[in-house]
């Protein structure tokens, strides 16, 4: 065996070593399991490739290789599958969205290796060398091609979780991400070799073992740095519009095809590998240096010190945060926002902040870019004792967590561990209004442990004021939501307690009228058919009760007002000396609840017989007129005022009747407008009044 065939076997170990490392994890992700599975694959492929360049006869070289192509082609896959759930919080949304392309990166490989057509045109004329190369078919090509456009995906995937991840997630994070950028980097720099010249050059796959070798390294640095846990991160959707990845691979495509054009013209394949090269290094170079907050902190700190301008953009910092701020919609989400910005502002990696619970007077975590709270031993933990809240209290400004001696201090600082030891001093932020604490913003894990200049206290306790009007107005809202929960409950329920005050008034008509009448068959019929129709209705009332999530419009079906209208006299019979006239014309169909409109006959019918003294007389008249049909309910009772009808008949909670609820025409009104209608009232002191109820036909709505 030649070294030239060597790499790739320890690369293919590399690959099994830290693939098994990742079983040490006692709770399995989806991106575990995938990462689990990618290595494997990772460790086939190179396998493969070093069997196919240390076959002594070309025929051996083209059966590994080829078989190392197939593993090769369903590598994308395997790790665009890990790159859309690796660290991400909403696993679940992410695998439903990309389905689709997680099926055709599947599909066509499949279907290019179920028509089994030759990869390679031709075989090398001797045994491999690393200056050697095998002619590729049209199919290899346009694997080749999917391959380089998975790779893209799944860079990009992982530079969008990078991106959103903030503090010691993204810290955590960071040598995946790098890794995979390293080995899936090289491997669309040999595809686009495979590409622009139709070959495939056996020196590159010692390139892409030696790749393996170095994202192996990664990984075990990101091993020991966080054992490979994940975070919580929910990126933007945004993908295309804004990824870095896209721009990196369409750069060097362009800068390559210009190089490929020199090389026809002017010939030096090997320089042209040497140059594409040295470009993908350079390239890749760059994206560390970039990824790397001690590097871009030390560029500001320069460009502050050495161009005399202020520490931080407070306007661009402030518009931000503002609008931030602005779609948080609870105190979690808000929080979420706050540590965000005060993570990238200050550079801090662990920024955790705990605000008040109401009920208990003690602080719980709300929002962490540290991961969930823990104390130093690693317990997880969200609630502080009240001895920390009240020890806030003496405090409004700024401090510096470790100067402080206290038990409460003390405790504070358990639950807030700094992940570094270089890290710098905690530093506590209060969140003040008026003379009462509602809670704090724990800064630890500084980037290069920097003192915080005054300048920066200042602007962090104005973030701090901001954050804090922000919570109250957020409490507020929530206390506001509540109260009008509570009154469209208490209004709700007022509306049931009338249904049912009806429905109990009914009985007691027929209860008033039984000693008398009992022996008359026709009473006794009337009365049990009355008595009947009443326990329907409570029935209806208590389905109504326990079908409030339904749509309002979930039971509308053709019904006929008079239908309605005799069912609903039905309920209220038995009314002592009242006479009742009916005068219900033919009527077209309308689309109606009919328990809703028999609910508010029984209001109209029953409020008039209220109004009536011994001998009154109430008159119930359909007709149709024009696209609707009209109900009046009249009567010759007392009336009521000019001024009650305008501006207190329709409210809720407003009765001229000493037990009344003051709910039923308000009631009757939503109902009837609800059902497309309208209600009209037209009373005299001394005469009477009434009531024109009109609903659209069937055909008209």
């Amino acid at each position: 065996m030649t070294s030239f065939g060597v790499l790739p076997f320890a690369a293919a170990g590399f690959a099994c070593i830290v693939g098994s490392a990742s079983l040490a994890r006692r709770n399995q992700s989806p991106a575990q399991w995938c990462f689990l599975a990618g290595m494997a694959a990772l460790a086939i492929d190179s396998c493969f490739m070093g069997l196919g360049l240390n076959a002594t006869h070309p025929a051996g070289t083209i059966e590994w290789l080829t078989r190392s192509f197939v593993v090769k082609s369903f590598l994308p896959v395997i790790w665009l599958g890990f790159s859309v759930t690796y660290s991400r919080g909403d696993v679940r949304d992410q695998l439903n969205r990309w389905k689709g392309p997680l099926a055709i990166a599947v599909a066509l490989p499949a279907v290019a290796f179920a028509v089994r057509t030759r990869l390679f045109q031709s075989s090398p004329a001797e045994a491999p060398t690393a200056g050697s190369w095998i002619e590729l078919s049209t199919m290899a090509k346009m694997l080749s091609g999917v391959f380089l456009v998975s790779s893209a995906l799944v860079l990009m995937n992982l530079e969008q979780t990078f991106r959103s991840a903030v503090g010691t997630m993204r810290w955590r994070i960071k040598f995946v991400v790098l890794a995979l950028a390293v080995i899936f980097g090289t491997s669309i720099y040999a595809r686009t070799q495979s590409i622009l010249f139709p070959v495939l050059n056996l020196a590159l796959l010692e390139v892409e073992s030696g790749a393996l070798v170095v994202g192996c390294v990664c990984f075990a640095i990101a091993y020991v740095r966080a054992g490979l846990t994940e975070g919580d991160v929910h990126p933007s959707r945004a993908v295309l519009r804004s990824s870095l990845t896209i721009v990196i691979v369409g750069t060097y495509l362009f800068l390559v095809g210009i190089l490929a054009q020199v090389v026809k013209h002017f010939g030096g394949a090997e320089i042209f590998r040497f140059q594409a090269f040295v470009v993908l290094v350079g390239m890749t170079g760059l994206a560390i240096l970039l990824s790397s907050d001690r590097a871009k902190r030390r560029v500001d700190v320069f460009v502050a010190s050495h161009f005399n301008k202020a520490q931080h953009d407070s306007v661009r910092i402030w518009s931000v945060f503002s609008r931030s701020l602005a779609g948080a919609k609870d105190s979690a989400g808000l929080c979420a926002v706050c540590v965000r910005v005060i993570s990238e502002t200050f550079g801090v990696l662990s920024v955790t902040a705990w605000v008040e619970d109401e009920e208990k007077g003690c602080l719980v975590a709300a929002a962490s870019t540290a991961g969930p709270a823990s104390d130093s031993g690693g317990k997880s933990t969200g609630t502080l004792s009240r001895d920390v809240a009240a020890g806030l209290l003496t405090r409004s400004l700024p401090f510096d967590l470790e100067d402080v001696s206290d038990k409460w201090a003390e405790e504070f600082r358990r639950v807030n561990p700094k992940t570094f030891i270089a890290g710098g001093s905690r530093l506590c932020l209060p969140l003040k209004v008026g003379e009462s604490t509602i809670g704090a913003v724990v800064l630890a894990d500084r980037i290069d442990s920097t003192v915080y200049t005054s300048e920066e206290l200042e602007l962090l306790r104005c973030i701090g004021d901001q954050m804090s009007s922000a919570l109250i107005s957020v409490r507020l809202a929530s206390e506001v939501a509540r109260a009008r929960e509570l009154d469209a409950f208490r209004t709700m329920s007022a509306f049931f307690v009338h249904d049912l005050k009806n429905a109990a008034a009914s009985l007691n008509l027929m209860l008033k009228n039984l000693p008398v009448h009992f022996s008359e068959p026709a009473f006794r019929d009337d009365a049990l058919r009355g008595i009947g129709n009443t326990a329907a209705r409570i029935d209806e009332i208590i389905d109504r009760l326990t079908a409030l999530r339904q749509r309002p419009d979930a039971s509308r079906h053709e019904a006929d007002l008079n239908e309605l209208v005799i069912q609903a006299l039905d309920h209220v019979n038995g009314m002592a000396h009242v006479e009742l006239v009916k005068e219900l014309h033919p009527l077209p169909a309308i689309v109606a609840d009919g328990a809703q409109i028999q609910s508010v006959v029984t209001n109209l019918v029953l409020n008039a017989r209220d109004a009536l003294k011994s001998g009154g007389r109430i008159q119930v008249c359909t007709r149709h007129e024009g696209g609707h049909v009209v109900l009046s309910v009249a009567d010759n009772g007392c009336g009521m005022k000019p001024e009650f009808v305008s501006d207190r008949l329709f409210r809720p909670f407003q009765s001229t009747k000493p037990k009344g609820l003051g709910v039923g025409l308000y009631q009757s009104r939503v109902i009837v407008q609800a059902h497309g209608g309208g209600m009209q009232v037209d009373s005299e002191i001394g005469k009477g009044t009434i009531f024109r109820v009109t609903f659209p036909v069937k055909d008209a709505r």
